[in-house]
Formats: structure tokens, sequence, C-alpha cells
């Protein structure tokens, strides 16, 4: 088994680390084919309730490895062939209906855009910064970057990041929307950044998981839908939760208030 991207699923909690920090968690096609693997395991197990994604060294994603794609992967065919892999573990990920909570710790750029974006909450170290770069290689964007850029930071700015040679800082990065919230390191050690995240995901399994993932589930499926449709799904969502244990133990505790 390839040890470039690792899973760990403990007590409910998948932990997915990028494991190439001699290459800055740069994708290569190996590395591309665990992230599809890891993808499906995590949204085909049942007893997954949240996944905590992370990485190791420095950085934690300098997007796809140039230097293999130009010496090894082949032509633009095997380039298009690599992100069709790497693009079936985003949409595991984003339709597995599991919460992903990231601790960025370093530097993303490229379609590391794309891994980190996969991720609903992103939790980032003050000293992380944030850049496209495919302009400066004279590549387009991948890794799902021309979606999930401009849904979270808007038209304009995702256009400015993609066009330019721009690199945002975390402060920059949380007022554009891109990131959730910003660590002091300084304050919070080494570390601060990893707990944060890990807090983020506990709190989801100590709650009403399933709710959690339903939630995510409506908001990325509002997209492309009419309001009518959408209106339609929570209502059959709601009833369907509202019949849970979990929501039912929670209601009786709120009403004992």
């Amino acid at each position: 088994m390839s040890d470039t991207i690792l899973l760990e699923v403990t007590d409910g909690l998948a932990h997915v680390t990028l494991n190439r920090p001699e290459r800055l968690n740069a994708i290569n096609p190996e590395a591309a084919e665990r992230w599809r693997d890891i993808g499906r395991e995590i949204a085909e197990r049942d007893d997954i309730g949240a996944v905590l994604f992370d990485a190791t060294g420095r950085a934690f994603c300098a997007g796809g490895d140039v230097r293999e794609m130009g010496t090894t992967v082949g032509d633009g065919s095997a380039i298009a062939a690599h992100a069709d892999v790497i693009h079936a573990g985003h949409v595991f990920f984003r339709e597995s209906g599991k919460p992903i909570v990231a601790a960025v710790q370093g530097a993303v750029a490229g379609g590391g855009l794309g891994f980190m974006l996969c991720a609903d909450v992103i939790v980032a170290s003050e000293h992380a910064s944030f850049a496209s770069k495919y302009s400066d290689i004279g590549l387009t964007p991948d890794c799902g970057v021309s979606t999930l850029l401009p849904e979270a930071i808007g038209m304009r700015r995702a256009l400015e990041l993609t066009l330019t040679s721009r690199r945002l800082t975390a402060s920059e990065a949380l007022d554009w929307g891109l990131v959730t919230e910003v660590v002091s390191v300084d304050t919070g050690g080494a570390d601060a950044v990893a707990r944060r995240a890990r807090a983020i995901a506990e709190a989801w399994l100590a709650g009403a998981t399933g709710a959690f993932g339903q939630a995510k589930r409506l908001m990325l499926a509002s997209r492309g839908r009419t309001f009518q449709e959408n209106l339609d799904d929570e209502a059959r969502t709601i009833g369907a939760a509202f019949g849970t244990p979990e929501a039912q133990a929670r209601i009786a505790a709120f009403s004992s208030r």
C-alpha cells in the first residue's frame, strides 16, 4: 500500500494525511491513485462520521508534481488521465456526506487549492500562504479549482488569484473567505492548528453526526436545482432526521432546559 497519503480511522474519525513532505506534498500518479482509493473507502464506510485532513512537513500541498510531470508522466493525454484520477477522489470526498475539516499548516499552491477546498471547514496557520501559480507555468486549473475557488471567494477574486501571480497571506485568505479561521502558532505552539482542527472534528462526532452529513449534502445539492426542489429536499430530510434517536435525545434535552 502506498504511503504517499495516509489513512487512519479511529472512533469514527478518518484522519487523512498528505505524506510527501520532500516534494511539498505535490501529487504524483501514485498519490493520485491513493487519494481516489481513500476517498472511495471513506464514502463507503458506515463507521466513519467525520474526516480530518492534514499534511506533513512545511507545506500543505504544492498541487501537481510538475517536475515529475515533465520527466516521467508523459504527454498531454497522460496528464489528463492523471487529472481524472485526482478528480474521481474529489468527487468521493465532496459527495460522501461526511463533514471534512482541513488543518493547513503551510503553503498551498496550484491544485493544492482544490485539495484544500474539498474540506468544509478550513483551519489555517497564521504562517500559511495561498497562490494559484497556474499562470506561472502556462497551465490551466485542475483539481476542481475552477469550481471550488469561485464558490469559496467569488468569481472576481478567483480570476485574480488564477490569472496573476498574487499570493495571499493567511489573514488575506480569511478576509477573502478562502479559509474559515486562522490560528496563531506563536501563542498556541506548533501543533495549534492540528489541535483546533481535531477539536472541530471531535465536536461533529459528539453531536448528531448524521445531521451534519445531511446538512452538507443539502448545501451542495442546492446548486443547479430550483428553489422548490431544494425546499422539497429540505422537508424530506428534516422529517427523516426528526425520527432518529440522535435527534430525539437532543430535542428532549433542549425541551427540558
